[in-house]
């Protein structure tokens, strides 16, 4: 299961009810926050997660809404001490622009309170786990090295108890083995092979987050098939002038993404505060009907069979999973 928790869902600046870019995934004792905007460590606290093992940051890009939080962050670390180091990972350009903001301005020449790596993102497997595979992939939007996440887990042969009972295969080491592609000799001298006992390949779980991009054609193949696709929809076709000038996209062109990619679930985020709710699902649902307009804090919880949104408090406006995806019927 990967979580994904939405911490700021505005474009450019704050609103009462959004923070600035900002979203946490997290799998299996791993946590990694995608994008930092200003007030994010408070949103971190809100949210509950905390910042303990808080060790890796992936920015999408270089602009202020997107990294404006880590000088609060580090500075936060410095009194707390939550972790004992801190990558920071993005493109060329955004690392110059955190360099300047955290050397020049935060730490002022002053000892980071904790180790920082500046980790230079090309696209490509980032990091590999056991079970769990980011990687990342260029985006077009306003200046050099941009770039959007893939979180990906390991495809796995699931473990068939019930065969193994009937093979005499004891709880314990044997199973283990099996589990990992090892045959094993039982007491009697049969050997058991993996496949007796494992089932068919099943995909693992993906969640892909483009950041702010001023196209969407060049996308699909990065994030084709995957989960959950955290796209931004800053304008709507009213405003397409507007979008043009600035880079970003219609919540129409997040719409044909997912559409063309055949993702299961488009979550919409880095929302103008132009626009209602309701008025953003109009103009996507009649392209690609399985949408939700995130809010802050909410958490999703993917899994193959099922994909569980969890959140509080209900604004008038807002609009919870599409009922497919809430039954665990998305295709």
């Amino acid at each position: 299961m990967i979580e994904l928790v939405f911490l700021g869902t505005a474009a450019s600046a704050p609103s009462i009810q959004r923070g600035l870019p900002s979203q946490m995934i997290l799998y299996k004792g791993e946590r990694f926050l995608v994008d930092c905007g200003e007030g994010t460590q408070r949103q971190i606290l809100r949210s509950g997660l905390g910042f303990r093992r808080l060790e890796r940051v992936f920015l999408t890009h270089g602009h202020l809404d997107h990294i404006l939080g880590l000088g609060g962050l580090i500075s936060t670390f410095a009194r707390w001490e939550a972790v004992e180091h801190i990558e920071i990972w993005g493109g060329r350009w955004t690392l110059e622009r955190v360099n300047d903001l955290l050397f020049r301005v935060v730490l002022r020449g002053a000892r980071p309170p904790v180790p920082i790596e500046m980790v230079e993102v090309r696209p490509g497997a980032l990091l590999e786990w056991e079970m769990l595979e980011v990687s990342a992939f260029p985006v077009t939007h306003r200046g050099p090295g941009c770039f959007g996440y893939l979180f990906r887990e390991q495809s796995r042969r699931p473990f068939l108890p019930e065969r193994a009972e009937a093979l005499g295969v004891p709880a314990g080491p044997e199973r283990r083995r099996l589990v990992n592609g090892e045959a094993v000799t039982l007491a009697d001298g049969r050997t058991i092979l993996p496949d007796e006992v494992l089932g068919p390949e099943r995909p693992g779980v993906a969640v892909a987050v483009t950041g702010d991009a001023a196209r969407v054609d060049d996308l699909v193949d990065a994030v084709c098939g995957v989960d959950v696709l955290v796209c931004e929809a800053t304008y709507l076709q009213q405003d397409v002038e507007m979008a043009q000038r600035f880079g970003h996209l219609l919540a129409a062109q997040a719409a044909w993404l997912a559409r063309e990619a055949d993702v299961r679930l488009l979550v919409l985020s880095h929302l103008s505060q132009r626009y209602r709710v309701g008025q953003i699902l109009d103009e996507v649902r009649p392209i690609f009907p399985e949408v939700v307009v995130a809010r802050d804090f909410d958490h999703f919880q993917i899994t193959r069979e099922r994909i569980e949104l969890r959140y509080e408090e209900l604004a008038e406006d807002d609009t919870l999973l599409p009922e497919s995806a809430a039954t665990g019927n998305v295709a």
